[in-house]
């Protein structure tokens, strides 16, 4: 059995909800299946610098789209969604 990721000084009421977030956490980090991607409207991109090298669906043009720091980059033509 691996040790608990809750160490020894938790109080025994929230153990579980502990654990549960170290497990949702490594979910995020290491994923064992796909994942969603975060769906957003053109017009509610976020700044693409605070997203570097991240995908997000672009919804109402039904696109993937990429930050390259600076830009949302369409997937299908290279084009920066402006």
């Amino acid at each position: 059995m691996s040790p608990s990721p809750v160490g020894p000084g938790a109080p025994e009421g929230v153990r579980a909800i502990l654990k549960s977030f170290h497990d949702a956490l490594s979910a995020l980090t290491q994923p064992g299946a796909p994942t969603a991607l975060f769906a957003v409207d053109a017009a509610g991109l976020p700044r693409a610098a605070d997203h570097p090298r991240t995908l997000v669906l672009v919804a109402d043009l039904n696109i993937l789209a990429h930050s390259d720091g600076i830009h949302w980059i369409r997937q299908d033509t290279g084009a920066v969604i402006a």
